[in-house]
């Protein structure tokens, strides 16, 4: 019996379809893996922005995992919204259970319309217990600069160059300890997106999952999500959604 590679989402839930674990499970699904899921976080957002976040409680979330992880071979792990400190501690005592296990990082730490999602204490627990133990973090610039990404905690960076709006091409940059080995350039498409982040992060992962090296995972995933990205919907009144 065939069975696919499976990736284990701890995310948050958007009722838009457009970010969080059905962008997870979208993504994985068409790298041809299997999403297995663990809700963080309910959201309100639309297409424009989020408006309020609810962390669930850690306890929930650790049963949530427990029970995959008991019932299913894991590939590859991808983390998204966090929400709290509590559920970084929880995340970090299951990661180290599975050391072997492939963890990709987006750290989601601002809304595409602004709002910020990690305030100043969460985003120091990400930094002092979280990055240390993931396979790949996948920052944009703001969100580098805010975590001191550069600073040695995580072996293996993918910083996007979405937000310099100066420039005709985006650069994604791979970083394995403190060596670029790899700048990917992209056409700019003009328009905005809900959920590109955690497209490509968990397409990143759905390739480790299959035991792709990094360097291969990062190309495949970055060009799947630029045509994901290109054929993106306009689904609401605000930004396009992927077409994943």
């Amino acid at each position: 019996m065939n069975t696919p590679p499976v990736v284990l989402c701890f995310s948050g839930h958007d009722p838009t379809g457009g970010a969080g674990i059905q962008a997870d499970s979208e993504a994985i699904s068409a790298m041809g893996c299997h999403a297995v899921s663990v809700i963080t976080c309910l959201t309100v957002q639309d297409t424009h922005n989020v408006y309020s976040i609810k962390p669930l409680e850690v306890d929930y979330i650790l049963q949530q995992a427990t029970v995959i992880l008991s019932d299913i071979k894991v590939s590859a792990i991808k983390i998204g919204l966090l929400g709290s400190c509590d559920i970084v501690a929880t995340l970090v005592s299951i990661l180290d259970e599975y050391p072997d296990i492939p963890v990709v990082l987006d750290p989601v730490l601002a809304a595409g319309g602004g709002t910020s999602l990690a305030k100043s204490e969460l985003v120091h627990c990400i930094q002092n217990q979280l990055l240390a133990r993931v396979s790949l973090v996948t920052p944009n610039v703001p969100e580098a600069e805010i975590l001191s990404i550069f600073e040695g905690k995580c072996k293996n960076i993918l910083l996007t160059g979405t937000h310099d709006e100066s420039t005709k091409n985006v650069i994604n940059r791979l970083v394995v300890e403190g060596t670029e080995v790899s700048a990917l350039s992209w056409g700019r498409l003009p328009h905005l997106y809900h959920g590109s982040g955690c497209t490509l992060a968990s397409a990143v992962a759905a390739c480790l999952a299959k035991g792709l090296s990094l360097l291969e995972a990062v190309e495949i995933g970055q060009k799947y999500t630029w045509e994901s990205l290109s054929k993106a919907q306009k689904i609401g009144k605000g930004q396009l959604i992927p077409l994943r």
